[in-house]
């Protein structure tokens, strides 16, 4: 089970507890930064094909490859290097990481403004992911700055936060283009990420332990680091599953939902307006649930929020299957994305508690890489599924992982 968290009894902070005189201002910062990065690197969805095609490409089939493969090598870079940035926050500090994120994507998104070809576009766009991870890294340093009974509403806060840059990144993307280019575009979005780097070098503070109580912590660094630094693994094995398994479910629908919206709208001039609503409706659902559950989770605890998270989305992926219009489906998943918004908060709260102080930078960046991995999978399992056996059977099929997820993290947490 998680360590029981200490009780606030002061408006302060104790350094028991964790936290930082300054984390209400950090937590403030650290949404701004990572609402603004989210969406410069979310905004090219409406126009990426235009792009590409702009670049050079003629062929529709060769578009929508490059279009995929450019959109996809953010989050591949991202998820290979997500633990090096977690562990070198934990041994120079959450801050300098922020600041070299947002600098280097607000560099990398106006460099790709300039792109000459497509192989520059993706190896732009593999820059920006090696570059980034801002929102990650907010997550960490907010994780450990803030008191840990408030870390579930903290984190919530936060998830909200990164939740809404990838609703409004696409509507930002469909309306800028044709009022500035696309070019302009992406120096757009750098200038706004450059305005995150100055809040974030000026405003943010971390306060960090001094040696002799990172030592008292469980050891020096030198004797024990990564892995072998935390003593029971199982919770930090769970959170990862958990992880993966959340983006796993949001993403497994996306290659689908045009095609199975197609089958319950009459209209066919209706079709994308419907896909869109259905794909927004989880995310404003989990934008709007984020911080209760996180607030709820202080409270009852992050291990069981996540079971009841978990279960919850298992039973209502079934009905989704059996819809016979789209607004059912669209309300359904408005309902998923509320069971689902307080999955990542818990899942950061239960590994900051299950791990020493000087690597839960690397153990988060490790939670990291795994929620990218579904991010990448889900699409994959969903298009190989929904084509080969059904598109009912990828609700279905999610709703057993969801469930199967739902019942080890209870045994984990009996455990």
């Amino acid at each position: 089970m998680t360590h029981p968290t200490t009780t606030a009894t002061t408006t302060a902070p104790s350094a028991e507890q964790g936290g930082n005189l300054h984390w209400q201002r950090n937590l403030a910062v650290c949404m701004f930064g990572s609402f603004t990065t989210i969406i410069a690197m979310t905004l090219l969805l409406p126009f990426l094909p235009l792009y590409v095609e702009q670049l050079g490409v003629k062929d529709h089939a060769a578009i929508v490859q490059w279009s995929g493969a450019a959109y996809g090598a953010t989050f591949l870079s991202a998820a290979l290097v997500a633990p090096l940035w977690g562990r070198l926050a934990d041994r120079y500090g959450r801050k300098p990481m922020l600041i070299r994120a947002s600098l280097g994507m607000a560099v990398a998104m106006a460099l790709i403004g300039v792109a000459g070809n497509v192989w520059q576009l993706v190896g732009l766009r593999l820059l920006a992911g090696l570059l980034g991870g801002y929102a990650s890294g907010s997550m960490v340093l907010v994780a450990t700055q803030t008191p840990k009974d408030r870390t579930g509403w903290a984190l919530g806060t936060m998830s909200s936060a990164i939740m809404a840059g990838n609703l409004v990144g696409p509507l930002v993307g469909g309306a800028l283009p044709p009022l500035i280019g696309i070019r302009a575009t992406f120096f757009a979005a750098g200038a706004i990420i450059f305005v995150a780097f100055l809040a974030t070098a000026f405003l943010i503070r971390e306060e960090r332990k001094a040696p002799a109580a990172r030592k008292q912590d469980g050891g020096s660094a030198a004797e024990q680091t990564g892995w072998a630094a935390v003593p029971d693994k199982r919770p930090l094995v769970a959170m990862l599953f958990t992880g993966m398994l959340l983006m796993l479910a949001n993403m497994s629908i996306e290659p689908i939902i045009t095609v199975y919206v197609a089958t319950l709208v009459e209209d066919p001039g209706r079709v994308t307006m419907m896909a869109g609503l259905v794909m927004s409706a989880a995310a404003l659902g989990s934008i709007l649930s984020a911080s209760r559950l996180g607030k709820l989770a202080d409270r009852v605890g992050h291990w069981n929020v996540i079971v009841g998270c978990l279960a919850v989305s298992a039973l209502l992926l079934v009905p989704q299957a059996f819809v016979t219009s789209g607004w059912q489906l669209v309300v359904l998943r408005f309902l998923m994305g509320l069971s689902l918004g307080g999955l990542l908060p818990c899942i950061a709260s239960v590994i900051r508690h299950n791990v020493p102080e000087r690597v839960a930078g690397n153990m988060l960046g490790y939670s990291t890489s795994a929620q990218y991995t579904g991010q990448v999978a889900g699409p994959l399992l969903g298009g190989f599924v929904g084509g080969h056996i059904g598109m009912r059977a990828v609700f279905l099929g999610t709703c057993v992982l969801m469930a199967a997820g739902a019942a080890w993290n209870w045994l984990a947490k009996r455990r």
